[in-house]
């Protein structure tokens, strides 16, 4: 059997005692330093830690973690439980990767909101594997976090992010999202504010301090004059760099439109007047009404428009054209082809080899 050794980034104080390669998933036991003393909840005591483990297998705590070679990864470990010696209350001690009652880690909390810049709810829930309404939990945590987040004042920043996220389509739930892109490998989601205006720009940036905005060299924002104008306001040395994905959109848009005004005619349907050089008369087909019979309006003119190209509205002309002549050739006085448009009547060759090869 082939051995293969990876290396997997974990938490401070977390360290790695077993794995279990299960079924399109990977297991992985962990355990962490228990801290020294702990309050009790209920009645506030500070005791120091006695833990309690429960070592029944089937209580095995698993929570959800950063995938690795695109499979789900969890994090393995013993409840352990601290039961205070007053009131005799028994408290979960919670391990430093994960908030109470949630079943995923901090920095999964993190893989979250990354992937639903440019996306939403629901094609995030689908891609992880997890509900729709784990997806609002985090973000709701997340923006609880923030109201109270402090950036560290020693970390130096370089380059910063900042983008929009929306919870649902066609609803007004924005969230601001700042990420620190100073090692593009490893970014770190550093702020997150309600609302895309420049004031939701502008509370992200206010969690840096003026020698950390100083020294932020670029800011990747998308060409909205929200981000741009806050980040221009508050980072003086900062460049702006524009992301490619929103130049490309803009452009292809831009060549879309003029193929759009320019060639309507080799989308779907030919339409009078609405492709440049392409009418009626370029088809040879008279664009007056004709009246075989002294009355009606125009069969070319009623048949045309349903074609679904040029060639397709050549050869319906051309079948009319040939029906008019023969009509014309039959009638027994000379009225009818008298009133016969001799556009119309001598527009289009007979049938042969150059008029079958140009439809």
């Amino acid at each position: 059997m082939a051995n293969l050794t990876i290396d997997i980034d974990l938490p401070e104080g977390v360290t790695i005692t077993g794995y279990h390669r299960l079924p399109e998933a990977h297991g992985i036991e962990v355990s962490w330093t228990l801290p020294a003393a702990c309050c009790c909840p209920r009645c506030k005591t500070v005791e120091s830690v006695r833990p309690e483990a429960n070592l029944n297998v089937g209580k095995m705590r698993v929570v959800r973690d950063l995938d690795v070679f695109g499979e789900p990864a969890f994090f393995c470990y013993q409840a352990t439980f601290q039961r205070c010696p007053k009131c005799h209350h028994r408290q979960d001690l919670l391990p430093p990767f994960k908030r109470k009652e949630t079943s995923y880690t901090y920095r999964f909390e993190k893989l979250v909101l990354r992937l639903l810049i440019g996306s939403n709810e629901a094609e995030v829930a689908r891609r992880l594997g997890i509900s729709a309404e784990t997806v609002r939990f985090i973000v709701k945590n997340q923006l609880t976090d923030n109201q109270a987040l402090t950036i560290d004042p020693q970390r130096v920043i370089t380059d910063i992010g900042m983008d929009e996220i929306s919870l649902k389509k066609r609803h007004k739930l924005y969230v601001t999202i700042m990420t620190d892109l100073s090692d593009p490998q490893h970014p770190k989601v550093l702020a997150v504010m309600p609302g895309r205006d420049e004031k939701a720009a502008a509370a992200c940036l206010a969690l840096l301090t003026p020698e950390q905005r100083d020294k932020v060299l670029r800011y990747r924002v998308d060409m909205g004059a929200s981000y741009n104008k806050a980040c221009g306001a508050l980072l003086p040395n900062a460049q702006a760099v524009i992301d490619r994905f929103h130049v490309a959109k803009l452009f292809g848009e831009a060549v879309d439109g003029v193929r759009k005004k320019n060639h309507a005619g080799l989308q779907e349907e030919v339409i009078a007047g609405r492709a440049e050089g392409v009418s009626f008369t370029d088809v040879g087909v008279s664009p007056r009404p004709v009246e075989p019979d002294g009355g009606g309006d125009s069969e070319v003119g009623s048949v045309v428009p349903e074609a679904a190209g040029v060639a397709d509205a050549v050869r319906v002309a051309f079948g009319v054209q040939e029906d008019l002549r023969r009509d014309a050739r039959s009638a027994e006085s000379g009225a009818g082809a008298d009133r016969l448009d001799p556009e119309v009547v001598g527009g289009v060759p007979g049938d042969g080899p150059e008029f079958r090869h140009d439809v």
